[in-house]
């Protein structure tokens, strides 16, 4: 049997300067039992667990984690404050364990609502205690769970390889969860590594290896890649919702030893947004002098001239956050997409061969601002129904995790979901930010989720009209720039407030430059066709395929027409990396000519990728697909 990491020194016969053809590759393989795309607590608890029952049933199983950042960790951004319910429940004497970063338990939690020069402290909804929880990096838990991975479980952990593909059957072997004929998955090939950016081979130049799985689990966090494809091919919303997300972006400050108070946990609502768009603030004080704040925003947000980053250095200059951080010093920035839609936009988690698990799937309880509880949860649950499915399945055949998924539904996720399922929905009403604080008052202090009604996050038609265009909902409520002035945002303060590329220089950012564009002017549905004909990589190039349906070119100027005509260029702002400018072209460029607008074309500034996947998720057009880039890219995230 082949082992990954000596599979990385296997080198394709590939022509060095032909065109890559997918169809036409030799490529490594390694067959496993489960294969864990992402290495983050989901992945990571479904991985020791599986080990766990393999030690209390004797039956020997290979767990591989691949994992798309440079080291476990890596790519993981979040508040975070902690409840260890589940860790409780996997790992019970976690706390004899060696260098456990919970140090900081949770000492007090307020909530103020803030105007441009006061704080208002204001009633603290009961969903938001956090008695029993820790203040804590999530990224160097994840790097902490995954020593205990590999070290007390023996868990094969491979970072730096990023899955690309699903890999299927040859035929339909099985039933969807609809009960029609499908394709199976059969494993995951990992990205190519050493193409350029034409996709033309270098001399180091290494195909992508194809894991064979019985069992993989996708663990890629909110809108992974593999995930949408999944759900997308397996119809996997066909009962739910679609997913709503907000955007999470963050710093982390020393700040001065008599501002520091560890444990002290404050959420704020208010300015720095106005009240036509859902959101918060936080601030948590961490062990070691460490403070992390940050805002999370709706990514229903109607106005294409507001930009997260801009708003949490405005929020930076209140009077509250100027007390605190005056004579710190800021160590770490980061973003990410976050799953809102909670218990209405669960999706149907199995598919044949396989399953989605924490936020792949949407476990956050936005109420409480917490998700990792669940996303841990979610990986045991689902180990435990793989486990019995190996056992079970004859060779050959699927796998079958239909028992995850209702073995979710009756657990205490689905409890944990199901009190605060009409928070969030309340915010979308016709009363606005207002009747959303109103309503989610009265039904998280008296209600407590025992209404008989669940709330929807769009009206029935338009839900079908989105999930039928393969699109995201959130991308639905963005309004005419002509309905909108531009947002005056006040001049950046250095040290308290800097701009973005300042920032982003403290996320350790980096990619190969001369590699194939990771983000895709190309819809999802259409990249997933071109994917399972091996055409993607031909198709980028902007050629036309023979059935007449590529044309990469034309679909990038009618992106930077709309985009700009309609949305004033809202990548430009939303993004919290800078890699999206809309640019004016200098005459005689021949792109712009080709792929531009009056002039204007789009840059796409890959190297600066967070991989926060606020571009798939927010683009008006619906026409940028965000995929794996080379494994070991993206941020070098540690104190996150």
């Amino acid at each position: 049997m082949l082992r990954p990491r000596l599979a990385r020194l296997i080198h394709s016969s590939v022509p060095r300067r032909a065109l890559f053809d997918p169809k036409n590759v030799e490529r490594a393989e390694d067959d496993v039992d489960v294969c864990i795309v992402g290495g983050g607590p989901a992945g990571l608890s479904a991985a020791i667990r599986l080990k766990q029952l393999e030690r209390d049933r004797g039956n020997e199983i290979r767990v591989v984690v691949l994992e798309k950042g440079s080291e476990a960790g890596a790519h993981i951004v979040s508040g975070a404050v902690i409840e260890p319910r589940a860790l409780n429940e996997l790992l019970p004497d976690w706390t004899q364990l060696p260098d456990h970063p919970l140090t900081t338990p949770a000492t007090s939690s307020s909530m103020r609502f803030f105007t441009e020069k006061f704080s208002i402290p204001i009633p603290h909804p009961p969903q938001m205690s956090n008695n029993g929880n820790y203040i804590v990096s999530l990224s160097a838990f994840t790097r902490w769970l995954a020593s205990v991975a590999e070290n007390e479980y023996g868990i094969e952990i491979y970072p730096g390889f990023a899955a690309a593909q699903l890999l299927y059957s040859k035929e339909k072997d099985s039933t969807d969860p609809w009960g029609s004929p499908a394709e199976s998955v059969r494993g995951v090939i990992t990205n190519e590594v050493g193409l350029t950016k034409g996709f033309i081979p270098k001399s180091s130049f290494e195909p992508g290896m194809a894991f064979n799985a019985k069992v993989t689990l996708l663990a890629e966090g909110a809108h992974g890649s593999l995930s949408k494809l999944a759900i997308q091919k397996y119809k996997l919303r066909k009962e739910s919702q679609l997913q709503t997300y907000g955007i999470g972006v963050k710093e982390v400050w020393r700040v001065d030893s008599t501002k520091h108070e560890p444990g002290k946990v404050v959420h704020t609502l208010g300015w720095p947004l106005d009240m036509k768009t859902y959101g918060g603030g936080f601030v948590y004080h961490m062990a070691d002098g460490l403070v992390s704040l940050g805002l999370v925003i709706g990514l229903d947000y109607p106005n294409p001239y507001l930009s997260p980053y801009r708003e949490l250095q405005r929020m930076k200059h209140h009077p509250y956050y100027r007390d605190l951080l005056m004579g710190a010093e800021r160590l770490a920035y980061g973003a990410r997409t976050l799953n809102e839609g909670g218990l209405q936009s669960v999706p149907k988690l199995n598919f044949p061969g396989g399953a989605l698990i924490g936020c792949s799937a949407g476990f956050v309880n936005i109420a409480k601002i917490k998700g990792t509880h669940n996303a841990m949860k979610s990986g045991m649950l689902a180990a435990e129904a793989a486990y019995d499915a190996m056992q079970t399945t004859e060779e050959g055949q699927a796998a079958d995790l239909t028992k995850y998924n209702e073995d979710l539904r009756k657990s205490w996720i689905w409890e944990d979901l199901h009190e605060v399922r009409n928070l969030r929905p309340s915010f979308n009403t016709g009363l606005g930010v207002w009747g959303g604080i109103v309503y989610s008052g009265i039904d998280s202090l008296l209600f407590r989720g025992r209404v008989p009604w669940t709330f929807k996050h769009a009206a029935t038609e338009e839900m079908e009209r989105v999930k039928e265009s393969g699109g995201s909902l959130d991308a639905t409520h963005t309004e005419r720039a002509r309905l909108h002035k531009p947002i005056e945002y006040p001049p950046f303060e250095s040290p308290l407030s800097t701009d973005l590329m300042t920032s982003v220089a403290l996320t350790g950012t980096n990619h190969a430059e001369d590699q194939p564009v990771h983000l895709r002017v190309v819809k999802t549905h259409d990249l997933a066709r071109e994917i399972e004909n091996g055409e993607v990589e031909r198709a980028e190039t902007g050629e036309v395929l023979d059935d007449g349906k590529v044309n990469r070119k034309r679909g990038r100027r009618e992106h930077v027409q709309i985009n700009m005509e309609e949305y004033a260029g809202l990548l430009g702002r939303a993004c919290p990396a800078g890699v999206y400018e809309y640019v004016k072209a200098e005459e005689g460029d021949k792109a712009a000519e080709e792929e531009g607008w009056k002039g204007i074309k789009l840059l796409i500034n890959s190297q600066n990728c967070i991989h926060c996947k606020l571009c798939d998720v927010k683009v008006p057009t619906q026409d940028i697909t965000w995929t794996v880039p080379e494994g070991g890219g993206g941020p070098k995230y540690n104190l996150t």
